[in-house]
């Protein structure tokens, strides 16, 4: 999953039947490796604070309280999460948020504070879902904390979601327009997008000036996007034709209110925004010279310390690059057994997994012609409403919002994964499963495990049902403070594995190669994010292990991330699997989901103690 503004079976074949069971002893194995103190490191800092103040008189009202200020320093955070009402949430969707030395510094003064203040708080006289809330903050501000000297090791305008590309889609997609106010907010944005381009260009020539330089393709990548950008007349551009169409129902915007808001709109474009994307393209053209073809964080200053801190934040563990490198070589291969099983089922049994299964999908793929996107588009929906009434058997709680399947924009189709976005609270938008399909080739394989990734069981049930829980408070509803990406991404991973075990695919061997291929890639990912950051593997070798040039640009850009999937599945696998044996007759697989899913975005080591929480209170029933 990627957030736009931060932000990706038991079949019916009897030869493969017992390599699809879930291997518990193997996880059962993990919980030592798997160590998961991920609280550690904010104790520590919060043992640090002096004098802590005497205790708020409230816990969920302080919470609330610095909540809605950290949301405060990001207005596009608080139009996605319509955290606030009227005139301050009018004022917020007004604004673009600044990108300067001081509001970073203010972020992290907030943070510190944040630290000490929670110092304050005694455990013993907070309730079981406050102390959830209490570790959630602290493991959140502690990583932000730790994450400070590392803020400029990812190049700023990279490939994947660099300013040049995160203005274009908030406005264009995010931005709400409903009412003749959010027209007029649009083009109040719309003026703010060359300071903001130019508040980031300064940032990224300080950067550069300490010698962190970004990978010449990723400059080249990022190089072409602003070149797209500056490609169309002003008229064509897609902040101009992006708030035509979307105004086009408006039922309080007049024809000529519409024709004056959209020359307004060209005329930002042409004299204000523009010529900021040529100084970001003149950014682009200064810093290639001097970038070479290594690609890892290593080859940058203190750059493996800068990825030490990216595993621990998205893997919300102690794991090292070794070790979690050993895990996914072993993940690989017992996966990849699981695979040749299936493909040997089909009379498929020269060459390697890799070589077969791309054989197959190649195969499968429709031809260019006709355009196949509108109906896989409709595939892809099928298969999102196929899984929701198969979900009725593993789900007690599903979430009231729909959700839909829609296709990538074009500015951002060929470097985007799949990815979801959550409702608008307000009902005006549903969750969005973004799948994008630049071609030739489809992998139409993939399609009912990617389903159920993105959407069903996966991030629609988790991200949208936490912003429905009424009982959390609004920020946690609302992801203002997360768990980070394991448990995500390990959550949407853990879906596609359950489909698997529960018979998804039943008759249905193509999909379910499908499916186990998606499981190989998360594992393979391991071995090759480390590989690239850790032991100085080059672009070339990451994508002769199996992965895609694409997604390796990616891991380039966003180190750590990659990682997250497969390390949060097998802790939540781990845990479930703990949870089986100690109740036996007493486990409920609803029930299971439900505690996971009430509980909401945590870090893993919080979800793990909810878990045993429960698994003891169902043991004393």
């Amino acid at each position: 999953m990627r957030h736009p503004l931060d932000t990706l079976t038991t079949d019916g074949c009897p030869a493969c039947d017992a390599a699809t069971l879930p291997d518990r002893a193997r996880r059962r194995g993990l919980q030592a490796a798997l160590a998961w103190p991920a609280l550690a490191m904010a104790g520590a800092l919060a043992g640090c604070a002096t004098a802590p103040p005497a205790p708020a008189p409230d816990f969920d009202a302080w919470s609330e309280s610095f909540a809605a200020d950290w949301v405060r320093l990001s207005p596009e955070r608080a139009t996605m999460s319509q955290y606030f009402s009227g005139a301050e949430q009018a004022a917020l969707d007004r604004q673009l948020g600044p990108q300067t030395p001081e509001r970073r510094a203010a972020q992290g003064r907030l943070a510190r504070d944040g630290l000490q203040r929670l110092a304050g708080f005694k455990t013993e006289s907070l309730t079981p879902e406050q102390r959830v809330s209490a570790d959630i903050l602290r493991w959140s501000l502690a990583r932000e904390i730790a994450g400070e000297p590392y803020q400029d090791h990812n190049f700023l305008f990279n490939q994947l979601g660099g300013p040049h590309l995160r203005l274009v889609n908030f406005l264009t997609v995010s931005h709400p327009l409903r009412t003749a106010a959010d027209v007029d907010a649009y083009l109040e944005r719309l003026g703010q997008v060359a300071q903001r381009l130019d508040e980031s260009l300064a940032r990224s020539r300080a950067a550069v000036a300490r010698g962190l330089l970004p990978p010449r393709f990723i400059a080249e990548r990022a190089r072409g996007q602003v070149q797209a950008v500056l490609a169309p007349p002003p008229a064509q551009s897609e902040f101009v034709t992006a708030l035509a169409r979307r105004t086009a129902g408006l039922k309080d915007v007049s024809a000529a209110q519409r024709e004056q808001a959209v020359a307004r709109a060209t005329q930002l474009v042409e004299q204000q925004v523009l010529p900021a994307y040529g100084r970001v393209l003149a950014l682009l053209d200064e810093v290639l010279p001097r970038t070479t073809a290594d690609a890892g964080l290593w080859r940058l200053p203190e750059g493996d310390k800068a990825y030490a801190q990216a595993l621990a934040a998205n893997t919300t563990t102690t794991l090292g690059a070794e070790e979690i490198h050993q895990i996914g070589l072993r993940e690989v291969a017992r996966i990849e057994a699981e695979m040749d099983r299936v493909l040997r089922s089909l009379g498929r049994s020269e060459g390697s997994v890799n070589v077969r299964y791309a054989a197959l999908r190649d195969a499968t793929s429709p031809p260019p012609e006709p355009d196949p996107r509108p109906a896989l588009l409709a595939r892809y929906t099928a298969a999102v409403r196929d899984a929701e009434r198969r979900a009725q058997a593993l789900f007690n709680l599903q979430p009231k919002a729909p959700v839909e399947v829609r296709r990538v924009g074009a500015l951002t189709e060929r470097t985007s994964s799949a990815y979801y976005t959550t409702p608008a609270p307000d009902g005006s938008q549903p969750g969005i499963f973004w799948m994008p399909l630049p071609g030739p080739s489809y992998n139409v394989l993939g399609l009912r495990s990617l389903a159920v990734h993105e959407a069903v069981p996966g991030h629609h049930f988790q991200l949208a049902l936490q912003q429905e829980q009424a009982t959390l408070p609004k920020w946690r509803q609302r992801r203002i403070f997360g768990g980070g990406s394991a448990h995500a991404e390990g959550w949407a991973l853990y879906a596609e594995r359950l489909a698997i075990e529960e018979g998804w695919y039943e008759g249905d061997p193509q999909s379910l190669l499908g499916a186990l291929n998606s499981e190989l890639f998360r594992a393979r990912r391991l071995v090759v994010d480390t590989g690239l950051h850790a032991k100085k593997w080059t672009r070339e070798q990451a994508i002769s292990y199996g992965i895609g040039a694409q997604e390796v640009e990616r891991y380039i850009v966003n180190p750590g991330q990659a990682t997250a999937y497969m390390i949060g599945m097998l802790r939540i696998l781990a845990l479930r699997d703990e949870a089986r044996s100690k109740l036996g007759a007493k486990f409920d697989i609803k029930a299971f989901h439900d505690v996971v899913l009430k509980t909401g975005s945590v870090p893993l080591d919080v979800m793990a103690e909810t878990i045993r929480q429960w698994t003891a209170a169902r043991q004393r029933a």
